[in-house]
């Protein structure tokens, strides 16, 4: 039982929820204390479920549907579906399965966020074929994880406002940028079997130049929260971490050296999502 629940965490990797969660609870805890909005907990946990299930619906269809991809691609042909780990079946039917309880758990929040729900899944499931026919597929990527924090609010208050929505649009800016950088991996594969990314399309140095204005938008928004939403000191050093993350990883990464990818892609944005997030609803719990 533990193996398999290991072979579906793997599969859905599992750890990378750390990008899209923080922003999710920043969203939702800027419903309850800048909306002024009740805090429930099982409004919270509904949150977090809709979060992980539609996260898991979203990467276990993307590793089903590029499966014969991932097998003719050496860095990726170790995953699961390709090797055999997890029959094809299994993981389409963990994929409904996952989109289904999404569903149900956004009945239970409200049916604003019910009626929006297969709004959502169509684009975190659909961006599994945009690589197909356009190299914008990481802004894609980047608007699926973006629902995150526009969702929370949603769930809470029922109505949309300009501060989650900037921090939806930070969240694209940001995702798209740091999935550019991963995908420099595959920028001779992606051409070999005419797939779509910015890699494939720019070149290596043109790719780090795009992230870089993605990234640099995301910095700009960073401050522009700050100023709106009317934060405090605490928000400013979440703000700092965050951009200085967002400077070092393309300090890591060069167009002749990949050799640090990983570490950019995880280890500065993890930090950097979780570190901004903490700050964020630290400001608004302590200071208000």
């Amino acid at each position: 039982m533990i193996s398999t629940v290991n072979k579906y965490l793997s599969l859905v990797k599992f750890s990378h929820t750390i990008f899209a969660m923080p922003f999710a609870m920043t969203g939702f805890f800027m419903a309850t204390i800048k909306a002024q909005q009740p805090f429930h907990w099982q409004q919270f946990v509904l949150v977090v479920l809709c979060m992980v299930f539609a996260r898991s619906a979203a990467m276990a269809f993307n590793r089903w549907l590029d499966a014969d991809i991932d097998k003719r691609n050496p860095r990726t042909a170790q995953r699961e579906i390709p090797a055999g780990i997890i029959a094809p079946g299994n993981a389409l039917f963990f994929v409904i399965a996952n989109a289904a309880l999404f569903m149900l758990c956004s009945w239970f929040i409200n049916r604003l966020c019910f009626f929006l729900s297969p709004v959502a899944l169509l684009v975190v499931l659909g961006y599994s074929y945009t690589k197909r026919f356009t190299a914008l597929c990481h802004l894609v990527l980047g608007l699926g994880l973006s629902l995150a924090p526009i969702g929370a609010f949603l769930s809470v208050t029922g109505y949309f406002d300009l501060l989650p929505v900037l921090v939806s649009v930070l969240v694209l800016c940001w995702v798209s940028g740091f999935d550019i950088i991963y995908a420099l991996q595959d920028e001779e594969f992606d051409r070999s079997q005419s797939l779509n990314s910015i890699p494939a399309w720019l070149g290596k140095p043109g790719a780090l130049r795009f992230s870089e204005v993605l990234h640099i938008i995301a910095g700009i928004i960073v401050l522009g929260i700050g100023v709106i939403g009317h934060f405090h000191w605490l928000y400013w050093i979440g703000a700092g971490v965050f951009i200085i993350m967002l400077i070092s990883q393309h300090l890591l990464v060069k167009p002749h050296d990949l050799s640090r990818v990983n570490l950019a892609f995880m280890t500065t944005n993890g930090i950097a999502s979780v570190v901004y997030a903490v700050f964020v609803i630290s400001d608004m719990l302590i200071i208000g």
